[in-house]
């Protein structure tokens, strides 16, 4: 199993998480020309040495038209109501409402899913600026989010993302910055508003470093792309890759990324078990095809002995934490019981992927499961019963011929 881990300990911004993740990859020049490549209006990506806390990284600037942005995406406000100072500037900045962003994305010389991840991280800015400034989404106006050099960080982590294709993205709990940032609207607290409605839900903190170290365009893409936040998981790390912030602080100013594999999968399942004297078994055999419809993982019973020696059942359910209440739910409905008992247990299990096979009898399914030093390969049950019971065979000749 793939694992990306990105410790954001000094916050994100976008040329940073860039930068990190371009370091993972075997050849960062070629993925560099490739960006180069894409037609994005007047942009250029340049990946220079950068050096902080004696730390070496990567830092990546992006000129519009050879003239860099100065400082706002580098660690500093993305000013919802910005404007670049000089005309000739602003010929290149007039895209700003959520419509222009849309229609430079969908001239992007990329693949489908990467427009639509790059559309998804600005609608979630946009969402963000619209609930800060009280106005509707159409209503926003980008300006320093919606320049074409956040258009490119923006597109350019998107990319890196689907090229790495780790198969989870963990990431630290995200360290804001402190203290107060100023804007066209005046000062701000740190994070700043549009910030800090991005990272809802994300365990964030603050500390003793004045300054913006989460930007908007950094949140949104964390959010994004990541699968879970909290400690570093146990994994084999193969790359390791440093994105270095324009800014100089106490810390090294960067975003550390880390690809390594972890042996199999591990979770969390939960395991809500009832037992009941009074139900038949027909009532029992409903009840856990109500559960499995509502999307249990697994349903089993065992017969057991009850109190005064009546013969009932168990029933178990195995569920994940987010499907708990609705098979609490549907047990107390669907079952006589007045008690359901829960457990947390911790599972390894093995990677799945399934391929299909055409056969001269139609297609089969293959379910191949691989982790800590095994494969198994298992043919679909119910497409060997379908082709068995078409051809009048047994279930053994079907696979036998199959396997040939």
């Amino acid at each position: 199993m793939k694992i990306l881990y990105l410790d954001c300990s000094m916050g994100a911004a976008g040329d940073m998480l860039t930068a990190s993740l371009l370091e993972l990859l075997p050849d960062p020049d070629a993925f560099v020309k490739e960006l180069n490549s894409l037609g994005i209006n007047g942009v250029e990506f340049k990946k220079e040495k950068s050096v902080k806390c004696g730390i070496t990284g990567t830092h990546i600037s992006v000129t519009v038209h050879g003239e860099e942005e100065g400082e706002h995406h580098h660690h500093h406000h993305d000013e919802p109501h910005h404007e670049p100072s000089h005309d000739e500037h602003h010929e290149h900045h007039h895209h700003s409402g959520m419509h222009e962003i849309e229609h430079i994305i969908s001239h992007l010389a990329v693949s489908d899913k990467i427009k639509s991840d790059v559309l998804s991280v600005y609608n979630l800015i946009a969402e963000a600026e619209s609930h800060a400034h009280g106005v509707p989404v159409t209503d926003i106006h980008f300006h320093e989010v919606g320049t074409m050099d956040a258009v490119a960080d923006v597109t350019a982590v998107c990319m890196l993302i689907d090229r790495l294709n780790p198969d989870k993205v963990v990431v630290s709990p995200i360290h804001v910055g402190s203290g107060q940032v100023h804007c066209a609207h005046g000062i701000l607290p740190v994070p700043a508003p549009a910030t800090a409605y991005i990272l809802k839900d994300v365990p964030i903190y603050g500390g003793s470093i004045k300054g913006e170290l989460c930007t908007p365009t950094g949140a949104a893409l964390i959010k994004k792309f990541a699968d879970e936040f909290g400690e570093m998981p146990i994994m084999r790390t193969q790359a390791i890759g440093y994105g270095m912030g324009k800014k100089d602080f106490e810390a090294a100013n960067c975003v550390r990324a880390m690809l390594g594999d972890a042996d199999g999968k591990k979770d969390v399942i939960l395991e809500l078990s009832c037992n009941v004297d009074d139900m038949t078994g027909e009532a029992i055999s409903f009840a856990m095809d109500r559960l499995f419809d509502g999307g249990a993982r697994e349903v089993y019973t065992i017969p057991i002995g009850m109190k005064k020696s009546r013969p009932g059942t168990l029933i178990r359910v195995m569920c994940t934490e987010d499907e708990k209440d609705k098979m609490i739910e549907l047990l107390f409905k669907h079952t006589t019981t007045i008690g359901v008992r829960e457990t947390v247990t911790h599972r390894h299990i093995l990677d799945r992927e399934i391929k299909k096979y055409e056969t001269p009898y139609g297609e089969v399914r293959c379910k191949i499961s691989s982790g800590y030093g095994v494969t198994r390969r298992k043919l679909e049950y119910d497409d060997l019963a379908k082709i068995a019971k078409e051809q009048g065979l047994s279930i053994d000749d079907v696979r036998n011929m199959i396997k040939e």
